[in-house]
């Protein structure tokens, strides 16, 4: 098969990889549907982390093609949503809810790679949801958000203990960030401020709830949102980037006694004990547990309730996987989703 592979900084490319094949009682041998480029992939992509030959992607749907002796919940034929970290949903941290920490967990970005033609799923059961049936050509895009961005989002709200009539601001415009405030408006917050400089960032974030734009960053990004709640910050902010100046604005942005709910892949972090201490503020947050959500999301989707599929502003085959990236990183592209050369995206022409 065909799969994405970084060997190095900025070097993506599509190349022959093995066919997966059930190697435990407990996997599936998915054919991947449909994939996209995350913006989480774009820190090896840029530098910040250090790739080696590294299996590209993580967030995917696709038709189940062969379990093992010991799946129950998903058969052959089944469409599939994935979480982006393997689990087998049993373990005491996976019934707590947090099964991106299960103990059996295995990152399916590096140790399985999704941009690709076929995965193996490990712990089938406990990664995989199916679809109520074969969905339509038009929810495969939102069904795909559901596999990281949407879920993410979501936690980042649910983590933030967003509520209705609330106030709440979104740190982070990529896709993930615009979840955010998806998620937001669907737990009922009242304000919702989304910080973008991007015109067409700023609509997709009103189209998904946003009530307020604020375009300044540091101090002056803080003054103005504290200037749209009283003087007072929001109640939860959603940090959706991962770096000190993202982190510092959702903590400073937010009142006493409010939650800062984190999700942006955190480089180089520095958090300040005396500003933390009288600051009166919760943090919580870190890898999504997708698991826990995907089932009501997909029953969202399903009932076109919402459609965070409007994330994927452009489709490209898996071959061009490179130009992708590349759009991407000079922020030409908010997501781009990826198709499997040899495949429709339409699961109604098997």
């Amino acid at each position: 098969m065909r799969g994405v592979i970084m060997h190095e900084p900025g070097d993506v490319r599509v190349e022959e990889r093995p066919d997966p094949t059930i190697e435990a009682p407990t996997d599936a041998v998915i054919r991947i549907v449909a994939a996209c480029v995350c913006g989480s992939d774009l820190w090896p992509y840029r530098g910040a982390d250090a790739p080696d030959q590294q299996l590209m992607g993580h967030e995917y749907v696709g038709i189940v093609e062969e379990v093992g002796d010991e799946v129950r919940t998903v058969a052959p034929g089944d469409f599939v949503v994935g979480s982006f970290v393997i689990s087998d949903n049993t373990c005491p941290i996976c019934t707590a809810g947090y099964q991106s920490r299960c103990v059996n967990g295995i990152f399916v970005d590096g140790g399985i790679g999704t941009q690709a033609e076929f995965a193996r799923i490990p712990h089938a059961d406990g990664t995989l949801v199916a679809t109520p049936g074969q969905p339509d050509d038009d929810l495969i895009p939102s069904l795909l958000a559901a596999s990281d961005v949407l879920g993410t989002g979501w936690f980042a709200a649910d983590a933030a203990e967003v509520g209705p009539g609330k106030s709440v601001a979104v740190i982070g415009d990529g896709a993930v960030g615009l979840m955010g405030v998806l998620a937001a408006k669907q737990m009922g917050a009242e304000t919702i401020i989304a910080m973008t400089r991007h015109v067409d960032r700023q609509n997709l974030a009103r189209e998904f709830g946003a009530t307020h734009i604020v375009e300044e960053r540091g101090d002056e990004g803080v003054a103005k949102i504290r200037e749209l709640t009283d003087g007072l910050g929001v109640h939860s902010a959603i940090e959706a980037v991962g770096s000190q100046e993202s982190m510092m604005q959702a903590i400073r942005s937010t009142r006493p006694g409010g939650h800062v709910g984190y999700v942006g892949v955190s480089h180089d972090v520095e958090l300040p004990g005396g500003e933390l201490f009288f600051g009166l503020v919760h943090l919580h947050g870190g890898p999504a547990p997708v698991r826990r959500f995907l089932p009501d999301l997909i029953e969202l989707i399903w009932n076109r309730e919402i459609d965070p599929g409007k994330v994927f502003d452009q489709t490209m085959s898996l071959d061009d996987a490179a130009a992708a990236y590349s759009a991407m990183d000079s922020r030409e592209a908010v997501k781009v989703l990826l198709r499997p050369r040899s495949l429709h995206l339409s699961v109604q022409e098997r």
